[in-house]
């Protein structure tokens, strides 16, 4: 006797590869749009399987390729929670964050939290290397609803007097700066911290939580153009470099 079949089943191929797609898409669409941040917990197979009538699995196969895109992580006997994108930077090359956040597929903004203009502190005047007028600006990165990275930023005015009257409206003040400065020169440094109240709030993490903090310097033939340090949660981002041999 033939075994009995799912309703499901009986559908034509063509409408059960249909209704994955749209169960694929709803949840997509709650995670890429922030709706579901990272942390939050996917509803139980089950669930899922009765609201869209459809068959567990089907969900399951629709979980599996969220999990292979990086969007979920499955934890034995816990369940399904939507995870932090993983990132990374190249230090041989000076990146745009929003290539970075648009190339893990998800939505970029980013919003300026203090401009002021002004001479350096002694410690900024050091690791600008200029004592002239600094724009010192410091903005938050956001991947969907998360941030993304911290940004704190030293421009020269005395190499860059148009970043003075510009408002970074349309281009963060690291894209603006690779569009207008034909910099010869990048120092790099990368630290591992704990994250104090100020940072763990502006990355929305909690106090104490690893980050990758990467300070960057950029010249035009050795005179000072920017010194800018990017923090970014830590268990979340890695940095990569390539290098070649040189022949002796």
């Amino acid at each position: 006797m033939a075994a009995a079949q799912t309703p499901e089943q009986d559908e034509p191929k063509s409408l059960r590869r249909s209704l994955h797609q749209t169960i694929l898409d709803e949840l997509k669409g709650h995670i890429l749009s922030g709706e579901w941040p990272p942390g939050t917990q996917v509803p139980f197979e089950q669930d899922l399987a009765k609201d869209f009538g459809c068959s567990r699995m089907t969900v399951n196969k629709v979980m599996t390729q969220l999990a292979a895109a990086g969007l979920v992580e499955r934890r034995r006997k816990a369940g399904t929670f939507v995870k932090r994108p993983q990132s990374h930077t190249a230090i041989m090359t000076i990146v745009d964050i929003r290539s970075e956040v648009e190339a893990l597929g998800l939505p970029y903004h980013y919003e300026i939290l203090s401009r002021e203009i002004r001479l350096p502190e002694p410690f900024e005047a050091k690791r600008l290397g200029t004592e002239a007028r600094v724009l010192a600006v410091i903005c938050r990165h956001f991947a969907a609803r998360q941030p993304f990275c911290f940004e704190d930023r030293l421009i020269n005015l005395g190499t860059v007097p148009e970043a003075e009257t510009e408002s970074f409206e349309t281009l963060s003040p690291g894209a603006w700066l690779v569009s207008k400065v034909p910099w010869s020169d990048a120092e790099y440094r990368i630290r591992a911290i704990a994250a104090d109240e100020d940072i763990a709030d502006r990355l929305m993490i909690k106090p104490g939580d690893p980050c990758l903090t990467i300070f960057r310097r950029t010249t035009i033939d050795a005179v000072p153009v920017t010194a800018v340090s990017l923090t970014y949660p830590g268990t979340d981002h890695e940095v990569s470099a390539r290098f070649a041999s040189q022949a002796i």
